[in-house]
């Protein structure tokens, strides 16, 4: 701090200014100790998020990937800046649901039962209810994104079967994110996909899985890579 003032021989002054600075310094540091709990917050978020695609035979890069996608198809469509950062930091939490269920059908390798797929759907609704306590922003964001990333446009989806505009915003996003990723990338039950045959699946769900306003913004984004 510098202050360009008159001789500080009047003690009155001195100690204001003293107790000014002290004050400045804990505000500081107060300041620093909030990044540093929030910064903490955001990693272990990161870090359940990864742990939950482990169990499931998956990599943290799915986890990253994931939330790269939706957050720049966020910014194209020009959701607001707060919305945007937090669907960049919820999306890691919408498989957390996945930690419930069973190894015999998380981990098989070829297709899944009727009843099988039952229990599956049920990691929507299981992370959903691991996360709709909390009072935080971020977490409330995230159970959100939980429950409704495996919706449909046309309302075929689950677990509620919700259509059109009912599926929130995030949801909508994630459902597009996290399908193409799982296209482009190896599971346990097909190899990786081109990118061409995964675009041509995400053009051909357009209006039926996907919102058609966010496929047009992802193409867009794609066309703009190239």
């Amino acid at each position: 701090i510098y202050l360009d003032a008159p001789s500080l021989s009047n003690d009155s002054h001195r100690q204001l200014i003293e107790l000014f600075c002290s004050n400045i310094a804990v505000a500081y540091e107060n300041v620093s100790l909030n990044q540093e709990i929030e910064d903490t917050q955001n990693e272990i978020i990161y870090t359940l998020g990864t742990i939950a695609e482990f169990r499931s035979k998956e990599t943290s890069d799915h986890v990253r990937r994931v939330a790269e996608y939706a957050e720049l198809i966020a910014t194209k469509l020009g959701l607001p800046e707060k919305e945007i950062e937090l669907l960049k930091l919820a999306t890691p939490l919408h498989d957390i649901g996945k930690l419930a269920i069973p190894d015999s059908i998380l981990h098989k390798p070829g297709k899944l039962t009727d009843g099988e797929f039952d229990v599956m759907k049920q990691h929507t609704t299981h992370g959903y209810e691991m996360l709709r306590h909390s009072k935080r922003d971020l977490l409330k964001y995230a159970a959100v994104i939980a429950l409704s990333h495996q919706e449909k446009w046309d309302g075929s989806g689950y677990p509620q079967g919700l259509k059109g505009d009912e599926i929130p915003t995030p949801g909508r996003l994630m459902a597009l994110a996290d399908v193409y990723d799982a296209l482009i990338s190896k599971r346990v039950y097909k190899p990786p996909f081109p990118h061409e045959k995964a675009l041509q699946i995400i053009v051909e769900g357009k209006g039926k899985h996907f919102d058609p306003d966010i496929v047009d913004a992802f193409l867009e984004l794609y066309d703009e890579s190239d």
